[in-house]
């Protein structure tokens, strides 16, 4: 139970402060932090959370990261399913945070809500094609990261900061696709409070990064196999 609260507490965080800086402050007039700023918001998200619960859950925050450790043999995968599901609620309720203090400006309008989406509903314009090729290959890379920052080969106490900076550029890479998700929580916690085309194009989103993720786990454990559970074990 200890695992599964902070996995809550620590997706809820990923949330509040990644589309909290999205929507909050990317767009301030003349002080906005711009896509630079949310990218980084999102990686040192993941990085304080690494290092705060890292030693209690691994500190997956994501469906996706869950389940490629658990392809690359490092998580048990009796415990997959409670991950998730502490992942996912607690990425609502980072959002349901989001809703409540962006609602008490006044004149708020709702909008895109940091929610993710392809088409025209893409920061771009790009198509549904060049989002699943950028949310699968972003995922991919983004386990491959994690795989070897965590194995007991790499250097000890540096994976929260290689992966918290490796989430940075995957972000600065892929926001103007997708405003990136490579996680399906983030995905369906903003998405449950845009509905319409956001739940329609939900799917995308968990499809996309768990194949990534599956991908680097298979592959990941050809190139170093090892048995270790959770991050920074």
């Amino acid at each position: 139970m200890k695992k599964l609260v902070a996995e809550y507490i620590g997706t809820l965080w990923l949330v509040l402060g990644g589309c909290g800086s999205a929507v909050l402050a990317a767009g301030f007039p003349e002080l906005g932090i711009g896509f630079v700023g949310v990218a980084m918001a999102f990686g040192l998200t993941v990085l304080t959370m690494a290092y705060a619960i890292g030693h209690i859950s691994g500190c997956h925050l994501n469906p996706a990261v869950s389940i490629g450790l658990w392809v690359g043999g490092r998580f048990d995968k009796s415990e997959l399913l409670a991950y998730i599901v502490a992942q996912v609620l607690g990425a609502i309720s980072g959002a349901g945070l989001l809703y409540l203090i962006a609602s008490g400006q006044s004149g708020f309008e709702l909008g895109g809500f940091a929610a993710n989406g392809y088409g025209e509903h893409s920061p771009g314009g790009y198509s549904m094609l060049s989002a699943l090729i950028t949310e699968v290959v972003m995922t991919f890379m983004f386990l491959i990261i994690i795989l070897g920052a965590t194995h007991s080969k790499a250097p000890k106490y540096l994976a929260g900061l290689a992966i918290g900076l490796g989430l940075t550029l995957i972000h600065l890479i892929s926001i103007p696709v997708t405003n990136t998700s490579v996680n399906p929580a983030r995905s369906t916690s903003q998405a449950i409070f845009v509905g319409d085309w956001a739940t329609g194009q939900l799917w995308l989103f968990w499809v996309a990064p768990i194949l990534g993720a599956i991908l680097a786990g298979v592959v990941y454990k050809y190139l170093s196999p090892e048995k270790l559970e959770g991050f920074l074990k």
